[in-house]
């Protein structure tokens, strides 16, 4: 097995700045390329946070021009990273919520949440998923939040060939240990690496858990933050072994 190295960002949004956000999150892959990593999750709606109807109003097309800087960014330095953002398609209004892949070679992938949480529907339309990614020969999967909720959806992933199911998540203390189970249990009857990426902070009202983490194909935990903040939560793996590690992350 050839040497990869992954990471959950576990980045605090600030509420509606997309701005604000989009500097966060250069810090974050700046890190992470000095760390040597190759694919950078981010959380569910990294970008604007959990706002409802306020992240909403900022859906955009993914080919926006005001990705640009993390496009270019990400190419610059070697890096995919999977950003969280509410967007609208040109064939319809609706809104969804995006999880936009910034190539390391440039491109722009699309992932649109498939499975909404409660409540959610008020605001966003389901989505209709996205194609693997090819990371060095890795097929990584994708999900948002409440895709995983549903084992159809991890089963699929398998199906694919998945050797990494990420997901970009928002969970609460109260959800952790529930959801966690289910990630690690994905881990183990599908012998694929896990990696959950949660929100550093508060967010739409919803404290988060934070302590986002990387589960080997076996179920076994590899790492995990210690708690809420900013935080790059790296696995690597080399010779078919895997090891984490925690790198805070001081915005400048």
């Amino acid at each position: 097995m050839s040497t990869l190295t992954i990471a959950a960002a576990q980045t605090i949004s600030i509420a509606g700045d997309l701005s604000g956000n989009i500097t966060r999150h250069s810090r974050f892959i700046e890190i992470a390329a000095e760390q040597g990593v190759e694919l950078l999750v981010f959380p569910e709606l990294s970008l604007t946070g959990y706002e409802g109807e306020v992240a909403a109003t900022l859906a955009i097309d993914p080919q926006d021009a005001v990705l640009q800087p993390l496009r270019d960014l990400a190419r610059a330095l070697g890096i995919t990273a999977v950003v969280g953002m509410p967007i609208r398609l040109k064939s319809s209004a609706s809104v969804l919520i995006g999880a936009l892949v910034l190539g390391a070679d440039g491109s722009l992938g699309v992932y649109s949440k498939q499975h909404l949480h409660s409540g959610e529907e008020l605001v966003f339309a389901p989505g209709l998923g996205g194609p693997p990614l090819n990371i060095g020969g890795e097929v990584i999967a994708l999900a948002v939040c409440a895709d995983f909720s549903h084992a159809s959806h991890a089963a699929a992933a398998a199906d694919q060939g998945a050797d990494v199911y990420a997901a970009g998540v928002l969970i609460s203390e109260k959800g952790y240990a529930a959801d966690t189970a289910i990630l690690q249990g994905y881990a183990r009857q599908h012998s694929m690496a896990v990696l959950m990426a949660n929100h550093g902070g508060l967010t739409g009202g919803w404290q988060s858990a934070g302590r986002s983490g990387i589960w080997s194909e076996d179920g076994s935990l590899v790492v995990a933050a210690p708690g809420a903040g900013d935080l790059l939560v790296i696995a690597q793996r080399h010779a078919g072994a895997w090891q984490g590690r925690i790198v805070p992350v001081v915005q400048a």
